[in-house]
């Protein structure tokens, strides 16, 4: 633990190396205390094809991925990308060199809406019906404490950076974003490789219980590796990190937060009067930056 301590979490303001940035997604609103927003589409796509193509090399590279199962211009693409908040790592260049997907459900949602229903596990004739019973606990959870529950995943980082603070950096990120959303209880399915999962139960995450049993690791065929489903709630990490959480949360107020929207296409849209985009209400940064 020595070693963590001495590690700078927090990204310097006058380092690109390490720069922390937001992609906001396509159907949420963006709460106004996120004062670094930018609205530009370009930019957007940019980071947004750079994160899936970072993603898709390293999976390929660690044999996680077939080229089949990547796009021509060597994206992982999947369709929860679009509709999910993702916290990206630049380096000095601007280029993406580590990523994490933070996908908000509404707590009325139900477990057949969530991706973890599509997992190996849930199909399990001996699991299945656990991993659902134990989700549902806390998606009713949830539901009593007014939060939505959120599901993690997509975490990957440059084998050139993974022994350094960036991975827990972008992870420790995800608990501080999570307040600025307004706090959750979600699950992130986690990969053992490089000791993913035992990093993430060290900052408070837990295996599920159903029945009075932990539910167990599982085989992933299309990643080819042992996965972990973890528990979380971001009022409750280990005591020992809410300091970074902390300073992390304060960095991403003013950092980069990208929206997939241009501000000339939302300056369309109030002069005809009214909102035409997904988005129910962009706010009132927003509409500041669309009006200078």
């Amino acid at each position: 633990m020595a070693r963590v301590v001495v590690m700078h979490l927090t990204p310097s303001k006058d380092d690109k190396q390490g720069e922390l940035v937001l992609l906001a997604p396509r159907t949420d609103q963006i709460p106004t205390s996120l004062t670094g927003l930018s609205l530009d589409a370009g930019r957007h796509h940019k980071l947004f094809s750079g994160m899936q193509r970072m993603r898709g090399k390293l999976y390929l590279d660690e044999g996680a991925l077939t080229p089949s199962q990547l796009s021509s211009d060597g994206r992982h693409r999947l369709p929860v990308d679009d509709a999910a908040w993702h916290i990206l790592a630049l380096d000095q260049y601007g280029e993406v060199v580590g990523c994490a997907r933070y996908m908000s459900h509404k707590n009325t949602a139900s477990f057949p809406q969530l991706g973890l229903s599509q997992s190996a596990l849930a199909t399990s004739d001996q699991w299945g019906g656990r991993l659902r019973i134990a989700v549902e606990a806390d998606m009713q959870h949830a539901r009593r404490l007014g939060l939505d529950y959120v599901e993690v995943g997509g975490w990957a980082i440059s084998p050139k950076l993974r022994n350094t603070g960036h991975a827990l950096r972008i992870a420790l990120a995800a608990y501080g974003l999570a307040r600025l959303l307004g706090g959750c209880i979600g699950v992130g399915t986690v990969t053992q490789r490089h000791l993913s999962s035992s990093i993430l139960r060290k900052m408070g995450g837990h295996s599920l219980r159903a029945d009075g049993l932990e539910l167990p690791t599982y085989f992933d065929s299309n990643y080819g590796c042992q996965m972990e489903v973890l528990r979380f709630e971001s009022a409750s990490p280990n005591p020992r990190f809410e300091g970074w959480i902390d300073k992390l949360q304060n960095y991403l107020v003013t950092a980069q937060t990208i929206s997939p929207f241009d501000a000339s296409l939302l300056n369309l849209q109030l002069a005809v009067g009214g909102w035409v985009t997904p988005v129910s209400a962009i706010n009132k940064a927003g509409e500041r930056i669309a009006q200078v």
